[in-house]
């Protein structure tokens, strides 16, 4: 039991999502007693086991399917022997699969004053936030004591040090437009659900005509979310780290940006037609 706790542990941190499938209750004869637990990757790997056999082996089918839909479900397996049954040991199961998906990261390529104030609020909604920066004097945890990470971390070799999966969210806020694009080329093919970049609509021009000159394909910068942000006015430190938030939260999400005024307010959305 220890070594499934130790290993749910581990893929909590590293952002991955897993099935912790547990047996809830028990009749007749079965392999295992209630509380036996067993962790189940996407992969098919297997941590722990709920007792072996066909049923284990239907237990780890149904656990990645469900892992495929996001949805933990309450499942039945018979043991009794009969057509279709999972088991000669005479017993009945209930199995709960849980699907543990991991906290959303929001990585922030760069420890200057923005990242400190996207830290804040990345944490606040429930991200987990790595900050990465090559200065030593920025990227420390009294500048950022809230977050989960702060890693002093050359730019060149940002991906080769912090894993990005499509659970990431990655900010880049570097201090100058030449370390941006060092990020930048190498986050764009990555998986991640989010690049986002801070800078005017002439440096992010720049950064986008060399990158397109190197060869990088148009359809990978596309992607891309610059300038960042949604158009809230935000003049602040704060305020143009609440409408990067806004944006990246309506794209995990799958909102609109647009105001719930204009959607749910009759009169409203009429008048403004």
């Amino acid at each position: 039991m220890e070594e499934v706790y130790r290993a749910l542990l581990d893929t909590t941190r590293s952002g991955e999502p897993v099935a912790l499938v547990t047996l809830v209750e028990t009749k007749g004869s079965t392999p295992r007693e209630a509380g036996a637990k067993m962790l189940a990757y996407s992969d098919g790997s297997t941590v722990g086991s709920i007792g072996g056999g066909a049923m284990e082996a239907r237990a780890i089918s149904d656990a990645l399917a469900f892992l495929s839909e996001g949805e933990s479900r309450l499942v039945d397996y018979s043991l009794m022997g009969r057509d279709g049954d999972l088991g000669l040991c005479g017993g009945e199961v209930k199995v709960f699969i849980e699907i543990v998906m991991p906290k959303p990261t929001l990585l922030i390529a760069g420890a200057g004053h923005i990242s400190q104030s996207l830290a804040k609020l990345g944490t606040l909604l429930g991200f987990r936030v790595v900050v990465g920066d090559d200065r030593r004097d920025y990227a420390t945890r009294e500048r950022f004591p809230t977050v989960g990470r702060v890693e002093v971390v050359e730019l060149e070799e940002l991906v080769r040090d912090i894993d990005i999966t499509e659970h990431c969210y990655v900010v880049i806020a570097t201090r100058g437009h030449e370390h941006d694009e060092v990020v930048l080329r190498q986050v764009v093919s990555t998986p991640a659900a989010y690049i986002g970049l801070v800078g005017s609509r002439r440096k992010v021009a720049a950064i986008f005509e060399h990158l397109l000159g190197e060869g990088i394909p148009e359809e990978s910068l596309v992607r891309v979310h610059a300038p960042i942000g949604l158009d809230i006015g935000a003049a602040t430190l704060d305020e143009i780290a609440l409408s990067i938030m806004a944006e990246i939260l309506m794209i995990r999400r799958g909102g609109t940006g647009r105001p719930l005024s204009e959607q749910g307010n009759p009169l409203r959305a009429s008048y403004l037609e």
